[in-house]
């Protein structure tokens, strides 16, 4: 079995530059889906026809397993696919998908291939409001005869509701041949695949549908409404399945997961919430409202609350993180620790029972258990060329307003009093205070304004 994936449309209705094939649904280019899905069937070979947007639909789609054919000028679908034909072995069956139609389900497809084992097979769908669709157009037997394009239907046939999804199964010994009788008399000018289904019935080759479980998974994209509307409709399903599997959403309407989002038992998650890349969440996470999480893993127990973003860190078990608090890349926490409101922590470890709770900056750190980083506490990992490393030993307060100059090292259960500027390292069990002596001068008068 061999794959045609079509992603040559210029998509005028999307009014922009890039092109539409390339536009993101849950955070993925619209065909990227399509390619993944193909994948699942395990094809021999997986052909894309680009055009609009060139170079760029392949550089960014590129992969080892895609052979890539280009169609110019863009003369209709049985146009696209014959630019395929030289790529395509001649046994077996040819999968024709779109790169504009990204929700399609690989069980779906599975059984449009398997409906089609002895001859071609159509993926029809039946619709309320068929307008714009090619129309199926049966014998009295039911036997499907031909699909009509709505601009070269009757009256009758337009009445039709059950339309061409344009995903097909064709045998592919009999692709090439079909395709060469194809014409370009019709309303449109183009070479329209859908021909090829009256070639079928003239061969006397059964012709076959297979039907997806929604409309949805047939929904393509020509419009930045489309695409919105697909959206939803996608994150729709990825939330009912979360609701299935047990998580508790407090609006599945209001979830977007841009990756791959794995819930363990009674994790729940509150509204506005977006997830990108790879996010796991164990047993008993709680996500508060407006958190943005990419590429995390958090243990069980952990609790965010509001407005958190989190990128490419590990949050150990029974953590409480937020409001307002950000992890960088290379942030690694253990277990019981806790980051407060405008906290901000970038490739830095920090050990069982440590907290950071208040307005602090951790960068390219190791902080150790039971360590007290005060409010106003930075690390002062930069020097205007390169980044150095800070250490602090278990068991350490850090007062409020502590300046760490990195290189250096904070010893073992060491105090730094508040308002402390450290440049070299404090040793273990110690009081270390770095600040001005106080002065207070009597008698001293404020500036006062200039009378004019």
């Amino acid at each position: 079995m061999n794959i045609v994936i079509l992603a040559a449309g210029q998509g005028k209705r999307m009014h922009s530059n890039l092109p539409k094939v390339l536009h993101p649904v849950a955070g993925k280019a619209l065909a990227q889906h399509v390619i993944d899905t193909a994948r699942q069937l395990g094809p021999e070979k997986i052909v894309v026809v680009y055009g609009h947007g060139g170079e760029v639909v392949k550089s960014t789609l590129a992969a080892d397993d895609l052979a890539w054919t280009k169609q110019e000028p863009q003369l209709g679908t049985g146009h696209a696919v014959m630019q395929a034909v030289p790529e395509l072995p001649s046994s077996g069956q040819t999968l024709v998908l779109y790169g504009d139609v990204p929700l399609t389900k690989a069980a779906t497809l599975k059984r449009l291939l398997q409906a089609g084992k002895d001859g071609l097979a159509i993926l029809t769908v039946d619709l309320a409001d068929p307008t714009g669709y090619g129309r199926i157009v049966r014998d009295v037997d039911g036997n499907v005869v031909r699909i009509v394009e709505e601009k070269d239907a009757s009256v009758d046939e337009k009445a039709i509701r059950e339309v061409n999804t344009g995903i097909m199964a064709i045998p592919s010994e009999r692709l090439a041949g079909w395709l060469k009788g194809l014409s370009n008399n019709n309303a449109q000018g183009e070479y329209y695949l859908t021909d090829i289904v009256a070639l079928a019935v003239a061969a006397g080759l059964p012709v076959r549908t297979a039907q997806p479980d929604g409309e949805w998974e047939v929904l393509g994209v020509n419009s930045k409404v489309q695409l919105a509307e697909l959206e939803r409709i996608h994150q729709r399903n990825i939330a009912d399945a979360l609701l299935v599997q047990g998580v508790r959403l407090a609006d599945p309407n209001r979830l977007d997961v841009r990756g791959e989002l794995t819930c363990g038992r009674d994790v729940a998650i509150d509204v506005g919430c977006v997830f990108e890349g790879k996010v796991e969440l164990a047993e008993a996470v709680e996500i508060g409202p407006y958190c943005v999480l990419k590429n995390v893993s958090i243990a069980a127990g952990t609790r965010l609350a509001a407005f958190c973003h989190l990128d490419d860190a590990v949050v150990g078990p029974d953590n409480v993180i937020g409001p307002y608090a950000r992890l960088r890349p290379g942030t690694r926490l253990g277990p019981e620790v806790h980051i407060g409101n405008f906290v901000e922590v970038k490739n830095s470890t920090l050990a069982a029972q440590s907290k950071a709770n208040h307005l602090a900056y951790v960068g390219d750190a190791v902080i150790g258990q039971r360590v007290n980083v005060g409010a106003g506490t930075i690390t002062c990992n930069y020097d205007g060329a390169n980044k150095w490393k800070t250490v602090i030993e278990d068991d350490v307060f850090i007062g409020s307003d502590t300046q760490l100059v990195a290189p250096v090292t904070v010893g073992r259960g060491a105090t730094l009093g508040a308002g402390t500027t450290l440049t070299k390292d404090a040793p273990p069990d110690t009081l270390t205070v770095s600040r001005a002596r106080q002065v207070s001068i009597p008698g001293w008068k404020r500036p006062q304004k200039n009378k004019k």
